[in-house]
């Protein structure tokens, strides 16, 4: 009998030592993960029957906010003043799916949480708050992005080089977020629907920024990296002359089908060295420098600014926003595909985001910061909670060479294919255009200009693109006049 006791009083200790462990785990080690979990009914009644904190601009409009509502199943829902302009970054916060952008990233601060105990009142009444989230973008620059495309699709993306921040972002196709935010399943429903719907006669869907979550052929825009490999992996080329071309003709590249000539936008002859390629935008030239380079050297400055990697901005992810150079799925080695990807065909795509960080890159001296769109996170006695630190994601190039690739930007404005673009002298613009051949059989144009300015002291950078132009258009005629708008209006804001 004495030993059953004994046995049964270990028993009940180590009983007791799993449930201390158990109560350690679930209390202490998992807290943060169970209290934060989406499927904690304490979370689901937090997010809906609870006000939520307010999203705003950097100049202070409110972008996203708490309503009362008699209708539904919950007390609250979310309004967004700013409908359109602002839905692809704020996002919205819908009953019946899943939180997008800003609602998501910083949902944990936006959604009601208990308020650190800083008094002695505060240990007997658990007080809760909801934070104010203020974001680096500009209604004012926002709704100047919205104008200039006003009747066509495309994007804008306007970043301070020297921080990361995103000073606006916008794209058309957009849509409104209200809809989806509504206590009514049948209208959310609806509005779910059409918003990602793709419109079969561009390939867009109003739901998907064509800012940082598409990818398009960046065309000449991507000269910039090329000539940054050359200077930064093969400097002896930089002052070789390329060979004077109005066509490279078929099989003359490893892989180039007797059938198809490389030629230059427009059927004229160029050639000679970076800096008299850069300002006309010789593709013959910039072809073969970009195969002399070598496919590793081109790969490593493509990624030094971000290519085929996600980009870290602080929304949520998309697979479809990475942006490639040498695109596995199109690259076979061949030498062909590594001269027309050099120019910003064929096997590369970019994202305006991620054109616009090239153009930052060289803006800030070679160094590419980690783009964001917050700014900082007020508690409800506005007291700071968090603010941006503005970090370096990449170091792209040398100073030396980045002096070099602004100056040629800035012979591209004033002599070069941007020369008629209209930029006035005291912006003092540095720039580049691209004008990518795209549809079956090479029907179509999707038109770039990447700038920044002032190019002796950099405080915005900005990538403008256009798809689906005429094959006649070209990157200064469609999107130049857009980064005149776009530039002022920067310069204006600061």
């Amino acid at each position: 009998m004495t030993n059953r006791i004994r046995w049964l009083g270990i028993g009940m200790v180590l009983c007791f030592i799993v449930l201390f462990l158990q109560l350690n785990n679930v209390q202490v080690k998992n807290a943060h993960t169970y209290a934060t979990s989406p499927y904690n009914p304490a979370v689901i009644e937090a997010r809906y029957d609870q006000p939520r904190g307010i999203i705003q601009s950097a100049d202070g409009v409110v972008l996203a906010q708490s309503v009362r509502t008699t209708t539904g199943s919950y007390k609250y829902e979310r309004q967004y003043p700013a409908g359109p302009l602002f839905s692809q970054i704020t996002g919205y916060l819908s009953f019946n799916y899943l939180p997008t952008g800003v609602e998501a990233s910083y949902g944990s601060y936006l959604a009601q949480h208990n308020r650190p105990i800083k008094t002695f009142g505060d240990l007997l009444t658990t007080p809760v708050e909801t934070d104010t989230v203020t974001l680096t973008v500009s209604s004012k620059l926002q709704q100047t992005a919205q104008q200039a495309l006003a009747g066509r699709n495309g994007a804008i993306v306007v970043l301070d080089p020297t921080t990361g921040a995103i000073l606006a972002m916008y794209s058309n196709p957009t849509y409104d977020p209200n809809p989806l935010a509504v206590n009514n399943a049948t209208t959310e429903s609806l509005a779910f629907t059409v918003d990602n719907t793709v419109d079969p006669a561009t390939g867009f869907s109003p739901a998907v920024s064509l800012a940082y979550q598409d990818s398009f052929p960046p065309g000449s825009t991507f000269k910039v990296v090329t000539a940054t490999a050359a200077y930064e992996y093969a400097p002896k080329l930089v002052d070789t002359p390329m060979p004077f071309y109005t066509c490279i003709p078929g099989g003359t590249l490893g892989g180039q089908a007797p059938n198809r000539p490389l030629c230059n936008f427009g059927a004229g002859g160029c050639g000679g060295t970076i800096a008299e390629m850069l300002p006309p935008s010789c593709d013959t030239g910039f072809a073969i420098l970009g195969t002399r380079v070598g496919a590793a050297a081109m790969t490593a400055e493509a990624d030094a600014f971000g290519f085929n990697q996600q980009p870290p901005i602080d929304l949520p992810p998309s697979q479809f926003e990475p942006s490639h150079f040498l695109l596995p799925s199109c690259y076979g080695g061949n030498q062909i595909f590594l001269a027309f990807s050099s120019i910003g065909q064929d096997c590369t795509i970019a994202t305006p985001l991620q054109m616009a960080l090239v153009a930052a890159g060289i803006a800030d001296g070679g160094v590419v910061m980690t783009p964001h769109v917050m700014y900082e996170i007020r508690d409800s006695q506005n007291n700071l909670v968090k603010l941006y630190q503005p970090t370096t994601w990449h170091q792209a190039a040398s100073q030396v060479t980045a002096d070099a690739l602004r100056d040629l930007m800035v012979n591209v404005v004033r002599f070069g294919t941007a020369a008629g673009v209209g930029f006035p002298p005291q912006d003092d613009v540095a720039a580049k255009t691209g004008t990518a051949q795209v549809g079956q059989g090479n029907t179509a144009t999707t038109d770039w200009m990447i700038a920044f300015a002032p190019a002796s002291n950099p405080t915005v950078a900005i990538a403008v693109v256009v798809p689906h132009q005429s094959l006649s258009a070209t990157g200064a005629e469609v999107a130049g006049p857009v980064m005149k708008t776009m530039i002022q209006a920067a310069l204006a804001d600061q």
